[in-house]
């Protein structure tokens, strides 16, 4: 009898590195032929197992498997995608057993972060109540650096390490043409609900940084912008998609929702700019990092690229040791060297639980990280991952993404 196989998704917000975990996952399990067969992968994340689009990853050579390690973006498709409760909607479930079932799948990795984490929870659950077997393992992923238990997230670093150097290359543009040109520069960075990508800029010591778990004062920020100028003939300013006023409402509220239910955030920067502009009347320029920041392979981090495949790998060896709900948590070690293993992290503990920055890591006046938040982010941008080109263009992985024949209506 031979063994069974694996279903791996990809899910939410991709990354610079999200690949280079689908290569550990595939490369693990390629290192254990007795243990699982083939690794199928879902098309657009986890409506591949719900509308039976399962690509065979076994028909991809390993130079191709290899390559997805320099690969930006989900190679497979991902998606924003929130199941529903066991309770609301059983039968979504039920069909990823089905199709599981029908593709003799017995093992299950979710790539994503915190919905992804809950969901990967809620699948073991139901494939237990089913009879099934099943093994249900979380692979780490999420810009937002969010995730309990692990000390970081896959993917944080190299976004981390674009925003620190995209603030310190325009914060020198814009120092050199302040005498008769632009005054205050702002760049707008992604975080909901946590700052973790705007303390990033802080590496690259800007001016202000508004952080979503400080309360925005306006009086007191238009007199620091003021305060910079006047001082330096300029002022940058980092500034979290997800500021916040005291109230809670957000600085740039869309007015609508996403997938998963979340505010849809419209443009912070541009609502500073204004704000500046009418106020002191400094001229300014804007720019929102958006999809640029998470997809920059180029300028990948190598601690988080190795971090990124390592949980892939490591969830793999959970898998077939027999462990079910559980994620590989990145766990920092102590000493001023830096170093970090992984650890086995429950889901229970993992699923819905958001990490906002903590406060020792923000400096005492709200606009700058604290010498703490400095050594916990800087050794998570060390490192230039390498990237081959051609052209003058980075190679990325050209994979057959080839379809099984479905087994099921």
């Amino acid at each position: 009898m031979s063994a069974p196989n694996a279903f791996y998704a990809q899910s939410g917000g991709v990354t610079a590195v999200i690949n280079a975990s689908a290569a550990g996952v595939i490369e693990e399990s390629r290192r254990n032929p007795q243990q699982i067969s083939k690794v199928f992968a879902g098309k657009n994340g986890i409506l591949g197992a719900l509308n039976e689009e399962l690509f065979d990853t076994s028909l991809e050579s390993d130079s191709d498997i290899a390559a997805l390690k320099h690969t930006p973006g989900g190679i497979f498709g991902s998606c924003r995608y929130k199941l529903k409760s066991l309770e609301e909607n059983r039968a979504e479930y039920e069909r990823l057993i089905e199709v599981f079932k029908a593709h003799d799948v017995g093992y299950f990795f979710y790539n994503g972060g915190n919905d992804s984490a809950d969901t990967c929870l809620k699948v073991s659950q139901i494939a237990k109540t089913m009879g099934y077997p099943l093994k249900a393992i979380h692979v780490p992923k999420t810009v937002d650096n969010d995730l309990p238990i692990t000390d970081n997230c896959p993917g944080f670093g190299s976004v981390a390490k674009y925003i620190a150097v995209s603030t310190l290359e325009a914060g020198a543009d814009v120092k050199s043409m302040a005498e008769t040109s632009t005054k205050v520069f702002i760049i707008e960075v992604m975080g909901r609900h946590a700052g973790w990508i705007a303390a990033a800029g802080g590496l690259a010591n800007p001016d202000i940084i508004l952080f979503p778990e400080v309360p925005f004062d306006q009086s007191k920020f238009l007199a620091a912008v003021d305060s910079a100028v006047k001082r330096q003939g300029h002022c940058i300013v980092v500034a979290s998609e997800g500021a916040q006023n005291a109230d809670g409402s957000f600085l740039a509220e869309s007015g609508t929702v996403d997938a998963f239910g979340h505010k849809q955030l419209g443009g912070v920067a541009s609502t500073l700019a204004n704000m500046i502009q009418s106020e002191l009347g400094h001229k300014y320029h804007w720019a929102v990092a958006d999809y640029l920041q998470r997809s920059a392979r180029h300028l990948a981090s190598q601690t988080d690229l190795d971090q990124a495949y390592a949980v892939g790998a490591e969830a793999v060896k959970y898998a077939i040791a027999g462990k079910n709900a559980v994620m590989p948590a990145i766990i920092r070690e102590p000493g001023e060297t830096y170093a970090w293993h992984l650890e086995m992290a429950p889901l229970s503990k993992v699923a819905n639980v958001e990490k906002i920055l903590p406060k020792e890591y923000i400096r005492e006046d709200g606009y700058g990280i604290s010498d703490a938040g400095r050594k916990y982010l800087q050794p998570l941008i060390f490192g230039e991952a390498s990237q081959p080109y051609k052209d003058g263009l980075p190679i990325h992985a050209n994979l057959k993404l080839k379809l099984i024949p479905k087994k099921l209506g």
